[in-house]
């Protein structure tokens, strides 16, 4: 083996290293600054309804501006936190994060639009977003799980057109 051929491998290495060690930092610092992050609640008027600057003024329902802050950080945090989990998981699952991820946004979109029914709505709306992950992720899993077995494709295709009763197929997931 030339060593020019080496040299270039080491070099690439050394690039994909030095993104990864970048990369990873980044991740780091972007979790830990998120306790500084939900205390910017406190940044905000604790006295009035009202946040007015020399650019804007602006009110809210709530009992005071401080209020309003406080319950937006407590859910945009965890809301951040599970995006970062989600693009940086490596397994198979990480789709199911899709369901605490909308959860999220819609209790954040609540806030905002200062809902009164706050933690009550937004079940019925993750219903079609649910309908479509958790069949896509046991689908997902099933395809895995075959692969490591060794059983052909074609064999659990088979298995999936036959006619089963709703029972016979819970006690299916279960076997």
């Amino acid at each position: 083996m030339n060593n020019k051929s080496t040299y270039r491998t080491s070099k690439s290495q050394d690039k994909g290293s030095k993104k990864f060690t970048i990369g990873s930092g980044l991740v780091i610092l972007l979790i830990a600054i998120s306790p500084y992050l939900f205390y910017l609640y406190e940044s905000f008027p604790a006295d009035s309804n009202v946040w007015e600057t020399f650019l804007f003024k602006t009110s809210t329902n709530y009992q005071t501006y401080q209020h309003f802050t406080w319950f937006l950080t407590g859910k945009i945090i965890p809301l951040y936190l599970l995006f970062i989990w989600f693009f940086t998981c490596k397994h198979w699952w990480h789709w199911i994060i899709l369901i605490p991820i909308t959860m999220y946004f819609f209790q954040t979109w609540g806030i905002i639009n200062q809902s009164s029914n706050l933690d009550e709505v937004e079940l019925v709306y993750m219903i079609p977003v649910m309908l479509v992950i958790i069949p896509a992720v046991y689908l997902i899993r099933a395809k895995v799980f075959n692969r490591m077995r060794g059983d052909d494709l074609k064999a659990f295709e088979e298995d999936l057109k036959k006619k089963r009763s709703l029972w016979e197929e819970f006690k299916e997931l279960f076997h």
